[in-house]
C-alpha cells in the first residue's frame, strides 16, 4: 500500500496490517527453509510495508502525546 492510503487507515486496521504482514513473513522464513524458493524480494517488501506502519503508528501516538 502507498503512503498515503495507509494513513487513511484507523488504528485497528493498522494493527491488522501489522498481522497480516507478520505472519507472511513467517511464511516467507518458512518456506525458505523448507526450500520452496520464495521470492527474495518479497522479503524487503513485506519489512518495508511493516516499517511504515510501525512509523505511521509512532507519528500517531508522539501526536496523541503532544495534543494532550
Amino acid at each position: 500500500m502507498r503512503i498515503n492510503e495507509l494513513r487513511a487507515l484507523n488504528d485497528e486496521q493498522l494493527a491488522e496490517q501489522v498481522r497480516n504482514l507478520n505472519i507472511e513473513l513467517f511464511n516467507l522464513r518458512f518456506q525458505l527453509a523448507a526450500y520452496k524458493n520464495p521470492s527474495p524480494a518479497r522479503f524487503g517488501q513485506v519489512k518495508k510495508e511493516i516499517a511504515r506502519i510501525k512509523t505511521i503508528q509512532r507519528e500517531r501516538e508522539l501526536h496523541n502525546l503532544v495534543a494532550q
